[in-house]
């Protein structure tokens, strides 16, 4: 049986490398077409040592392909999406360009006019352990931002359960993969190197997006959420701290409590291959190079304040892994195919 061909929309940028390193050792389809602006003739060796037994050359366009991942930057991707659905092929936007429902959102966060506000509604938000029934007849699935992947991910048992009040603060801290490949001042290494800094604190754009999830989890509560990120020294990693008031007579204020809370979760997600609620607060490092989101659920019980924690990969869970792992519904193969491995500790 031929295998699904598959492509690549610039391979060059950091989770186009490193859906290229998943797909590597993925046994059921073929990395058939691959693009790069930056990187138009170069083979795929050339531009990266470790996959240079896979014999392609970075065109200019994309060949024909029963399924694209588009790793562009927003805008951009938006037009080379529209362009592979018209050709027939399934899609996979790891862009923000089909994310958000509001065609309007696009204008005030991210500063263009969206060019097809009308496949919006089509999009499957690509959320896969919230969203898989919808994932696999998808023809176009919107991958996650890594910042709504980790909040969303520590959130949603409690959200979706009603037990919290809808006033959530959110600190998430990021390696400095997550600014992407383009240079600036911020992400030099004399300037990110020994140095923690908060920014977008007057809004994210990754905050409609996280706020936008919520509701879908419980439509009744109207959310207020902070959200500060921050970029820390290391290359990859999200290390999210989620900080709600639970609401009255729904959570146990004691050590009882805490028991609840973590069963709570782990029966929420029982069964996902990729979800490990821990006994312990996590650490990026637990995570690194894996599709694996960890999560801690506590109780401050001085505060009265529930604390939730998550670690991932951004590249991976919050990008690339999670993108191969929708890929692999939308084709028909076991959801964690070729993003099985432990990760790389210490």
């Amino acid at each position: 049986m031929q295998k699904p061909k598959v492509g690549i929309i610039n391979v060059s940028g950091y989770v186009g490398m490193e859906i290229a390193r998943l797909l590597h050792r993925h046994p059921g389809v073929e990395l058939s077409s691959i693009t790069g602006r930056s990187a138009v003739g170069q083979g795929l060796g050339q531009l990266l040592p470790h996959l240079g037994d896979i014999d392609l050359v970075i065109q200019p366009e994309l060949g024909d392909v029963d399924l694209v991942f588009s790793a562009l930057p927003h805008k951009s991707s938006a037009e080379a999406v529209v362009a592979a659905l018209e050709r027939g092929m399934k899609v996979v936007d790891v862009s923000a360009d089909f994310r958000l429902r509001d065609a309007q959102e696009y204008q005030r966060w991210y500063e263009f006019s969206h060019p097809r506000p009308e496949l919006l509604e089509m999009a499957v938000y690509g959320l896969t352990e919230l969203n898989r029934p919808l994932i696999a007849p998808a023809r176009l699935v919107a991958n996650p931002g890594c910042y709504p992947t980790g909040a969303l991910l520590a959130l949603a048992p409690v959200v979706k359960g009603g037990l919290i009040e809808p006033h959530i603060v959110i600190d998430a801290k990021s390696g400095v993969s997550g600014a992407g490949r383009t240079l600036s001042l911020a992400t030099h290494f004399a300037e990110a190197n020994e140095n923690v800094s908060p920014y977008a604190l007057e809004g994210h754009r990754h905050l409609p997006e996280i706020v936008q999830g919520l509701s879908q989890l419980n439509p009744e509560l109207s959310f207020s959420v902070t959200f500060v990120p921050h970029l820390v020294p290391m290359s990859r990693g999200i290390l999210t701290s989620c900080y709600a008031q639970p609401r009255e007579g729904k959570i146990a204020m004691g050590e009882g409590g805490k028991g609840e809370l973590l069963e709570l979760y782990r029966e929420f997600y029982r069964g996902e291959p990729f979800i490990r609620v821990v006994d312990v607060p996590p650490q990026t490092k637990q995570a690194w190079g894996t599709n694996l989101c960890l999560i801690y659920p506590t109780i401050d019980l001085r505060a009265g304040r529930l604390i939730i924690i998550s670690c991932i990969d951004n590249l991976v869970k919050g990008g690339a892994g999670q993108a191969v792992q929708n890929m692999n519904i939308m084709l028909g193969f076991d959801e964690g195919m070729a993003l099985k491995g432990a990760a790389v500790y210490p």
